[in-house]
């Protein structure tokens, strides 16, 4: 089966930053586009960023210039740099892959970006 365990998360100041990690199991890692999507308070999930197997990357524009993400094949993981948060990043970050015909969830790690 496959899993995506996420971790990472924390409360963190504006201003600062937050490197998350998302370790994969049970897919053939480097053929699949990783994502990461954002459930804010009360908020609908969103994707936050993707990165092909290729390496293209596409992100939200709100995050664009903070955040990176970057995937490292041989640890079966992808990251989300997350640097100069705002309180507008807070939430649920989940890691995500489309793969054997469907998706598939981590099961979150939450950032607070607070005062």
């Amino acid at each position: 089966q496959v899993q995506l365990v996420e971790s990472g998360g924390d409360l963190v100041q504006p201003g600062g930053s937050l490197r998350l990690s998302c370790k994969a199991s049970g897919i053939n890692f480097s053929i699949y586009t990783m994502t990461w999507y954002l459930q804010a308070p009360g908020k609908q999930r969103e994707l936050v960023a993707s990165i092909t197997s290729s390496g293209s990357t596409n992100y939200l524009d709100s995050v664009k210039g903070r955040f990176t993400i970057s995937r490292v094949n041989a640890r079966r993981t992808v990251y989300l740099q997350m640097n100069n948060l705002e309180p507008e990043d807070t939430g649920v970050y989940y890691c995500n892959v489309n793969a054997r015909g469907r998706e598939w969830w981590g099961q979150g790690t939450q950032v607070t970006v607070s005062s």
